[in-house]
């Protein structure tokens, strides 16, 4: 009996140590309520590491579509009777991303103006630039032998164009109509969560108490103007509670006093104009057709096929899409063979391509993020290309935190027209070029301006060398790699504008670090132009008729909403 009693106790002994082995083992691969890191909890109910554990993906902001990114043929055009050098092929990879299901409208962008001219009221002095330096241009319909008055006067405000894509935008307009859109997305995101106060964004809007997303990452305390009865926290009253989607701030309800961050996921990244690579590749579309010549890039159009006219039974001989069918020839003859435009025409009046997206060919070009060059330097990157970058970081006070842009130091760019450009708003986050703190030692980048890269200097296998300078340290200004002219126009302290032309005789191109990029047909060009391949470049600074707009957002995350086995990658 004692034999027996000693045999059990060595049993429940053994037994414990097993339920302890499988316990730990368990704990230790799983990061279910722990961390496989550490074992300590996460979202603890008193405290700790906050985090958001449910998050599942990447919210869709307003407007925009999933477009999963691959490989393509960039550059590769169907017809290229110049046979220009332009459009070199070379085989580019682009992340995923979302792109605007259709071009900035009218009606968009005068929710961006209503806005500005509300918050910054243009009849008080110190803001008098800011509403007007965002107008587009009316005037860009006026032709010395045509009559379009009616256009100048009526395009932009009148309703029967508020679906029409927005004219007469620069490069520059529309990078801070981007802006200004990832604040308002991200504003109402934060305010449906409560970690704002309730329709601030449209009762508290002044100037000086305007919501912006890096400065609420970076001091929420001072988001609009430092108002804690508008910037909630959670915990306080009315505060966010989680919405099991999107994680709210760390996934858990119990955790108290704290604004949300990067790490809530609730934040989005930033509106931005797509790169040169990402808005071909949208707009080939090559994912809807994976035979052999079109994944090589010998797709001609956004949609299927070799012709401007659809072949479906239902609407056999319809235009796909709005351009310039001939001279004298803006769409056809009335009634019949018509294109239902003369210039513009509304958007979705056209099928869309087999990523959703409606009008990358015609209707009006559109402008991308990047610096023209002739060629596409596939030889450095191809991944994500983009030139264009321009690396900048928070400005930092002596107190050591981030220095916010007032009214006095509000940055206002005055464009070669004499039209003045606010390029921040007050409450933003002042920003300076990035210095050797960053690029020292550092191999990806080594200065703050990275748009004129392999011009001609060293690392360019088409490295010159400039005058008597080895490092080009004094590069003469007759002997840059692009000439083109450099003209400087400025205002007095009266605001007369000084105009400095430069009249040298020596220029021979036109391309610099300010001419960006246009891809797509317009009403006003041929087809030749719809080939998404092609590309043109236009002043930063100037607007026309025919150039407009659409948005990107970059994907975070995995590649697509969709779960890929290797059997259903077949079915695909």
């Amino acid at each position: 009996m004692k034999v027996n009693k000693v045999f059990a106790v060595k049993l429940l002994l053994v037994a414990a140590v097993m339920v302890g082995f499988t316990s730990c083992s368990k704990g230790g691969s799983s990061s279910k309520g722990g961390s496989r890191a550490t074992g300590w909890k996460i979202n603890d109910k008193k405290g700790g590491f906050q985090y958001a554990s449910n998050f599942k993906k990447q919210e869709t902001g307003p407007g925009l579509v999933l477009v999963e990114g691959g490989t393509f043929t960039m550059g590769k055009v169907a017809d290229d009777p110049m046979h220009d050098w332009n459009n070199t092929p070379n085989q580019q990879h682009v992340q995923s991303f979302y792109m605007d299901e259709t071009e900035v409208t009218n009606m968009m962008y005068m929710e961006y103006l209503d806005w500005l001219k509300r918050v910054f009221p243009p009849d008080q002095e110190s803001y008098a630039n800011i509403y007007e330096g965002a107008i587009p241009d009316t005037l860009v319909w006026r032709n010395r032998l045509g009559y379009n008055e009616t256009m100048t006067n009526n395009y932009l405000r009148h309703p029967a164009y508020a679906e029409y894509p927005v004219v007469g935008v620069n490069w520059i307009q529309a990078t801070e109509f981007s802006k200004w859109r990832t604040n308002r997305v991200n504003e109402a995101i934060l305010e449906r969560e409560k970690f704002l106060k309730k329709d601030a964004k449209v009762t508290d809007a002044k100037a000086e108490s305007t919501f912006d997303t890096e400065t609420y990452l970076a001091a929420p305390t001072k988001t609009y103007g430092g108002d804690s009865n508008i910037v909630l926290q959670k915990g306080q009253k009315g505060g966010a509670k989680n919405n099991g989607t999107a994680g709210a701030n760390g996934g858990s309800s119990a955790s108290k006093n704290v604004y949300a961050q990067r790490s809530s996921g609730l934040i989005l990244p930033e509106y931005r104009l797509p790169t040169e690579a990402e808005w071909e590749y949208a707009a080939a579309a090559d994912v809807g057709q994976r035979q052999y010549n079109l994944y090589k890039g010998q797709k001609k159009y956004p949609w299927s096929g070799r012709y401007t006219r659809t072949n479906r039974r239902q609407v056999k001989g319809d235009q796909l899409a709005n351009f310039k069918q001939g001279k004298g020839d803006y769409g056809g003859i009335a009634g019949w063979s018509d294109d239902n435009a003369d210039i513009t025409n509304k958007v979705k009046s056209y099928p869309p391509n087999d990523f959703g997206l409606y009008d990358m060919a015609g209707n009006v070009a559109e402008w991308v993020a990047d610096v023209y060059r002739p060629m596409v330097d596939d030889e450095a990157n191809d991944f994500n290309y983009y030139r264009g970058n321009v690396y900048m970081k928070n400005k930092i006070g002596e107190d050591g935190k981030v220095e916010l842009v007032t009214a006095e130091s509000q940055k206002m760019d005055t464009l070669p027209n004499g039209k003045v450009i606010a390029r921040n708003f007050i409450g933003q986050i002042a920003q300076v070029p990035v210095d050797e703190k960053e690029t020292y030692l550092r191999q990806n980048f080594d200065k703050s301006d990275e748009r004129n890269y392999r011009d001609g200097d060293k690392q360019s296998t088409r490295w010159f060398k400039f005058g008597d300078s080895e490092d080009n340290a004094k590069v003469d200004d007759s002997k840059r790699m692009y000439d083109s002219p450099k003209h400087n126009v400025s205002v007095d302290s009266i605001g007369k504008m000084i105009r400095k032309y430069d009249k040298s005789s020596k220029r021979t191109t036109l391309v610099n670090d300010d001419v960006r990029v246009y891809k797509g047909g317009s009403w006003r060009d041929r087809a030749y132009w719809l080939d998404p391949a092609q590309r043109r470049y236009f002043p930063q600074d100037m607007a026309t008729d025919y150039i407009g707009f659409r948005c990107a957002m970059s994907r975070v995350g995995p590649k697509s909403d969709i779960k890929k086995s290797p059997t259903n990658r077949r079915q695909r």
